[in-house]
């Protein structure tokens, strides 16, 4: 299905009956990745997926896409479907937008997890890394998203899962120079908004691979301290959609069965 929104195409999945959960792919990936656990996830809940800004079908809008404008659009496609409460599951950059999203619309909110993501804004190192991320793709895109996305799999993991990751490096490589560059400049910007964790009164949750090369283990433990955020961690990188395919599905089931 395709929204139209400030001129440019904004495409979603909405599936099944009950529920309302949203699910927001991160940063390369597209409604894709969802498509394994639809089945399942679409027998008791109304499944919307959404294309982010300058991902799968989406189109861009200008040179910086901040989460906040990403949350605008899945904002628009909510209101477009008149669905006023969801449970919100965001993977990685999706986790930045379902924060963006919540602390502008808190009442809309019933749960959220983030999955392989934080509430923390980058740490300057990690900015720095984002600009050269930024030359290296001006450079060669289809070189970037190739090494981008292997190294968010742990080492033996890459051997392991080396036809789904060359399938998911396959539909990273759909992804617009300028829909790169806009998400990169818009995930350097992010704000802090590990408040959340602590004040909202929602369920949260969250999904950490123990061995994730994005993400520190030790920060992201220390968020959560005296929080009542669900914390479940596998033993894996970054990308527990694939690496955890059955453990990530039976968590998010019982989270969201639980609310």
């Amino acid at each position: 299905m395709i929204l139209e929104y400030k001129g440019i195409p904004v495409f979603y999945k909405d599936e099944g009956k009950g529920n309302a959960v949203v699910l927001l792919h991160g940063f390369l990936e597209n409604t894709k990745i969802w498509e394994p656990f639809l089945p399942q996830l679409t027998k008791r809940n109304r499944v919307i997926c959404i294309d982010l800004l300058g991902h799968g079908k989406t189109g861009c809008l200008g040179y910086i896409h901040s989460m906040e404008l990403m949350a605008e659009v899945v904002e628009a496609v909510l209101k477009h479907l008149r669905i006023r409460k969801s449970i919100f599951i965001g993977h990685s950059m999706g986790g930045y937008v379902s924060l963006a999203f919540a602390e502008k619309n808190p009442d809309n909110i019933k749960g959220l997890c983030l999955m392989n993501s934080t509430a923390s804004a980058d740490t300057p190192e990690k900015k720095k890394n984002r600009e050269r991320g930024i030359e290296a793709v001006k450079q060669n895109h289809k070189t970037f998203i190739r090494i981008a996305v292997a190294n968010l799999f742990t080492p033996e993991n890459q051997n392991i899962f080396s036809k789904e990751i060359e399938h998911l490096i396959n539909e990273c490589l759909k992804t617009p120079l300028q829909g790169i560059v806009a998400a990169l400049e818009g995930m350097k910007i992010r704000e802090d908004r590990e408040v959340l964790l602590h004040f909202s009164p929602y369920k949260k949750m969250m999904i950490i691979g123990k061995k994730d090369p994005a993400l520190d283990y030790k920060s992201l433990m220390s968020q959560t301290e005296n929080t009542e955020v669900k914390i479940v961690e596998f033993d894996g990188g970054h990308m527990s959609f694939i690496e955890n395919k059955a453990e990530f599905l039976d968590s998010i089931m019982y989270f969201i069965e639980n609310i």
